[in-house]
């Protein structure tokens, strides 16, 4: 079984540094894929309301048999549940899906700022680490100015912020503020869905060079750069290889060559985009 180094958030929480995304499987497929990739030595899995998972989510993390407390199992918050008493309610929904008795990681899947909820939410996820049903809160696609006013608005910051992160969309400031303050980047898309980014032959080059495949060069950057990937992949071969990258290093010009190309988001901003 492989094993996976771990970060350590302002919380004094562990994260291991690579996990495993489920969107946009079925509850078919994220029992199975699940299951599969925790015998392989995955400890950090990563699913949300909206993914329509869970359930098989949780079935997977069950017929795994992996100590519950070697796990990090993250669920997120959708839009639609913003608000202090919406998020304890949908929070209840999340946790009877994935049929366990606390949750280990628990996000604000995004800010939603014209409805300006999000800190009443955070409010309420306070409330459920207080209480001993989230181990560890925090939130995804949220921008520094978010991170700020939550943190002035009630004194604690997120300890995870999972955002878009892959070469086309390095997010350089923001991985500075997350360090500056304790805050564990996740990247979402690691590999540039829908992208050419794994055809590029740089990438090709680099990853003849250590003998492994171009998105293990991609994900290698990643866990360099200090940020934790989350690849989805229902393949055993696959989610072995997304798992194998403590084995080599990448030189700085290698890390260089990596980004060394045009910046676009693949997904949606932050300040405008609305996922209910």
């Amino acid at each position: 079984m492989i094993s996976i180094p771990a970060h350590t958030a302002n919380d004094g929480t562990k994260i291991p540094a690579v996990g495993l995304g489920t969107w946009p499987m079925d509850d078919a497929q994220a029992e199975e894929a699940v299951s599969q990739a925790l015998g392989i030595g995955y400890r950090l899995i990563d699913t949300a309301t909206n993914y329509r998972n869970e359930t098989g989510t949780g079935r997977g993390v069950a017929r795994a048999g992996v100590p519950r407390e070697e796990l990090v199992v993250t669920t997120k918050l959708p839009g639609r549940h913003h608000g202090y008493d919406e998020t304890l309610a949908s929070f209840e929904e999340s946790r009877s899906r994935l049929g366990l008795s606390y949750v280990d990681l628990y996000l604000i899947h995004w800010p939603l700022p014209r409805v300006d909820k999000y800190v009443d939410s955070w409010k309420a996820m306070i409330k459920l680490r207080d209480d001993g049903l989230v181990r560890s809160i925090g939130v995804s696609n949220f921008t520094a100015d978010h991170l700020t006013r939550l943190e002035a608005e009630t004194g604690v910051l997120p300890s995870v912020n999972q955002i878009e992160l892959h070469p086309y969309f390095p997010q350089d400031e923001l991985r500075a503020f997350h360090a500056d303050k304790g805050v564990i980047t996740e990247s979402w898309s690691p590999l540039g869905r829908g992208s050419s980014l794994l055809g590029d032959p740089a990438l090709g080059k680099i990853a003849e060079t250590h003998g492994v495949t171009p998105g293990q060069i991609v994900l290698r950057w990643h866990t360099q750069l200090g940020a934790v990937p989350i690849p989805k992949s229902a393949d055993a071969r696959r989610q072995r290889e997304n798992l194998d990258l403590f084995g080599f290093e990448l030189t700085p010009a290698e890390m260089a060559a990596v980004r060394d190309r045009p910046r676009r988001r693949l997904g949606g901003d932050p300040t405008t985009h609305e996922e209910f």
